[in-house]
């Protein structure tokens, strides 16, 4: 799997909403191997450019309508939904302004920069693993 498929599926579940959940060990795993895959130059941070949207939305808009629809979503997420688990679409809803059920690129990229301006704790235009790991999983409202 090439790095920009995996960044992809990885920022959507990080820059649209996710369930609160605890950070305990089983949150610092995950947040962890997620930094690893968004660390793309393995520099010890996250910068702006890697977390961006710009090769993100092109690899997610599967049909290229240039729209992120639930069903697209959802196989990024890896098909089926757990019990329990945040459906694609109430994960959509977030940031979808316009209301039509589907992110275009400008929903997506204001949802992206608004994640990880609350991500960046110290404001130094990177995130480093502790900041992911603050914030991994803990919903953020528009």
């Amino acid at each position: 799997m090439s790095s920009a498929p995996r960044i992809a599926t990885l920022l959507i579940a990080l820059c649209v909403a996710v369930p609160a959940m605890g950070h305990d060990k089983e949150t610092a795993e995950p947040a962890e191997a997620r930094f690893a895959f968004l660390d793309v130059n393995q520099d010890g941070v996250v910068s702006k450019y890697e977390y961006d949207s710009d090769v993100a939305f092109e690899t997610m808009d599967g049909n290229r309508d240039k729209q992120l629809s639930a069903a697209e979503l959802q196989s990024l997420m890896g098909g089926a939904q757990e019990d329990g688990a945040t459906s694609a679409s109430e994960r959509i809803v977030i940031a979808d302004l316009d209301r039509d059920g589907q992110l275009n690129e400008d929903e997506l990229r204001r949802a992206t920069e608004m994640r990880f301006t609350w991500l960046d704790r110290n404001r130094d235009g990177n995130l480093d693993v502790a900041e992911l790991r603050s914030g991994f999983g803990v919903r953020v409202r528009p």
